[in-house]
């Protein structure tokens, strides 16, 4: 049996911003955007070319047993793609403040880009959820 990640859970405050950012300014895909219940909402967008969607939610009572991520405190989920300064270039053109490209060196975080799964950037969401973008040596259904 496969264990897929298939869904993430982002937390936010506003569904309707958080659908603008990913999907009009990062150009994700709009999945689904449905009260499944009354006062329940969802909005599940895509990456292009991810197997992996995000779900944005409204009025979801927490599974019981479980607890419950305030909005603008997930951080470190990562997105992949193979050219990282064209994705800086994307997200800026976008207004999306994201830092210069950088990698892991001798001493730690250093500017530019690194050797093969060496290159990073990092950005944020209008919640302060933390993306990290990391470039690939080739697209996911090549590896």
């Amino acid at each position: 049996m496969n264990w897929t990640l298939e869904v993430v859970t982002v937390p936010v405050t506003d569904l309707d911003r958080a659908k603008e950012f990913y999907g009009e300014r990062l150009g994700f895909t709009v999945d689904l955007d449905q009260e499944v219940s009354p006062g329940t909402r969802i909005v599940q967008i895509t990456p292009p070319g991810s197997r992996c969607s995000i779900a944005l939610l409204q009025g979801m009572p927490p599974f019981p047993g479980t607890g419950v991520m305030a909005p603008g405190s997930l951080h470190g989920l990562q997105l992949c793609v193979t050219d990282i300064e064209a994705a800086r270039e994307r997200l800026l053109a976008a207004g999306v403040h994201a830092t210069p490209v950088m990698h892991v060196g001798a001493s730690g975080w250093e500017a530019g880009k690194g050797g093969t799964w060496n290159s990073f950037l990092t950005f944020r969401d209008p919640d302060g959820n933390g993306w990290w973008v990391q470039e690939a040596p080739s697209e996911l259904s090549e590896r």
